[in-house]
């Protein structure tokens, strides 16, 4: 499969753990809803019925939106780079900002785990680009929004069970 997107193990485990929910658990409840709503009589004008159905909807498209990405995903075991001080899909990453002296951390995921507030960011954005092969006591120069900032790579390690 030529266009694969990179996920952890346990990236992966949130993705199918969501699918299960939606098609176990949120698909018969909708489904339910419906019913009753149906049950109510004139569907023209049954507001329960059109929202329901608007759940419904939502509900199928994100069902269709995981088995996409399932679909396309490739497990990378990450425990390989271990000790390797290289940074690579799965390493998390601790920076110092050579301008302003502040100490910031990114996780580098695949785009289906990126989440800012964990600071988790997908090796494909510009930052992740930065980084990718850098090794500890390198310097990485990242185009930002505000500009380039350069980076000292201080540490990098792996999570277990990825």
């Amino acid at each position: 499969m030529a266009d694969t997107t990179p996920i952890t193990a346990a990236g992966l485990r949130r993705l199918k753990d969501e699918l299960k929910q939606l098609t176990s658990v949120e698909r018969p409840k909708i489904t339910h809803e419906i019913e009753v709503a149906r049950a109510h009589g004139d569907l023209k004008e049954n507001a329960e019925y059109h929202a329901a159905k608007e759940k419904q909807s939502h509900i199928e498209g994100r069902i269709m939106d995981i088995n996409g990405q399932i679909a396309r995903c490739e497990v990378v075991d990450t425990s390989k780079f271990k000790g390797t001080g290289t940074v690579v899909f799965g390493a998390t990453v601790e920076l110092n900002d050579l301008e302003t002296e502040k100490k910031v951390t990114y996780r580098l995921v695949g785009e289906y785990e990126s989440d800012f507030k964990k600071k988790w960011i997908s090796i494909s954005t510009p930052v992740g680009r930065g980084l990718v092969g850098k090794t500890v006591g390198d310097t990485a120069m990242i185009q930002s929004p505000g500009g380039a900032r350069e980076y000292e790579i201080l540490k990098v390690t792996f999570e277990d069970g990825e």
